[in-house]
């Protein structure tokens, strides 16, 4: 809202000070139950005449002097003169506040007062108290107010990288699988029909099923199984391929098509350029939460001595569980012309966004 001057004044940032006013009433009220007063409720009234006027008076200083502060000459004279002119305020105004609560009777004095008798000291060091309460509570609000801001803006740019990820995986997947069908049709394979039905299996599974966060192992394996269809349909009876898992509980959720790039890895990357006696084993397993993916593939002798590159596919992968999960390992290896792919992760270390 705006006052008649234009003055634009947040009813956020009033509520905070009306809300710091009643908690500091709460301990000035607390305090005194504390300890010995033969005037609880009068004390009470005249904390809440003070604080009355005091967080108005905090509320003008903390938001437009101290927020106007600018390092320069004009601003330090600016600021000084400020200073100076609510010390006044926090004395005398302060003093001149509580002879008009006196006069209007919702002010009890306790005690003899004089505007010299040390009374000013007394107003000043409690204005200096409340103002410093008001000052460092605003400051905390404010560092967790940027705190939680910076974690959304966080947890948005990664919900925003892993769509991006997502996204690339499923037209990197597709774009394999069709190859595949390619390489069939051109050959005028009698098999291309069945390709082409197991392709629709597929695509109807990244275009209703990877929209959810997670689904369910059971879904999952069921696309390993409809990929490893599609791709021996590529060879005859030289290519073996041995895959089995177990799973306490086919309901425990994972992201959809995460395990599918080591699959399709050990394929495109293995078997495809094996000479001989291609293989593929894939065994999965989750116990406790803890799930254990190992997929193997036979390679030849010049891709073993190759310098292992990770494609796009194990790529995004590795990124994905970075953003994920927070347990998780994921190791490859070359030994005795075999590649294995070993994954494990914590389902339970998952990180919500």
């Amino acid at each position: 809202m705006r006052n008649s001057r234009g003055i634009h004044i947040k009813k956020e940032r009033l509520r905070l000070y009306l809300w710091l006013t009643v908690i500091l009433l709460l301990i000035q009220t607390v305090s005194m139950l504390s300890g010995t007063t033969d005037h609880f409720f009068r004390q009470v009234i005249n904390n809440t005449w003070h604080l009355l006027f005091l967080s108005v008076i905090h509320f003008i200083f903390l938001e437009y002097v101290i927020r106007r502060f600018k390092l320069s000459w004009k601003g330090v004279l600016f600021t000084l003169f400020a200073v100076f002119i609510f010390m006044m305020v926090y004395s005398f105004g302060h003093y001149a506040w509580k002879r008009l609560g006196d006069i209007l009777g919702v002010y009890f004095p306790l005690k003899p007062y004089s505007l010299w008798g040390g009374e000013l000291t007394t107003l000043m060091a409690y204005s200096m108290g409340t103002l410093f309460f008001f000052a460092v509570s605003i400051h905390l609000y404010h560092y967790r107010n940027l705190k939680l801001q910076a974690q959304q803006l966080q947890i948005e740019k990664q919900i925003a990288e892993l769509n991006y990820l997502k996204s690339q995986t499923n037209p990197h997947f597709l774009f394999n699988t069709l190859n595949n069908i390619y390489s069939l049709t051109r050959d005028k394979s009698e098999l291309a029909p069945e390709s082409l039905m197991r392709l629709s299996k597929i695509l109807r599974y990244m275009l209703y099923e990877t929209r959810e966060k997670f689904i369910s192992l059971a879904q999952e394996l069921k696309i390993i199984d409809d990929y490893i269809a599609l791709e021996k349909l590529r060879y005859d009876n030289t290519l073996q391929v041995d895959y089995e898992y177990t799973l306490e509980d086919q309901k425990q959720t994972i992201p959809p098509l995460l395990l599918i790039p080591l699959v399709e890895n050990a394929f495109k990357h293995g078997t495809s350029e094996t000479l001989s006696t291609p293989f593929v084993n894939i065994h999965l397993s989750v116990k406790d939460q803890n799930l254990t993916f190992i997929v193997k593939n036979s390679i030849d002798t010049s891709e073993e001595a190759a310098e292992m590159n990770e494609n796009i596919g194990i790529s995004n992968l590795r990124r994905q569980l970075e953003l994920l999960y927070s347990e998780y390992l994921l190791n490859f290896e070359k030994k005795n012309l075999v590649f294995t792919a070993n994954l494990e992760i914590n389902l339970a270390s998952n990180v919500e966004y």
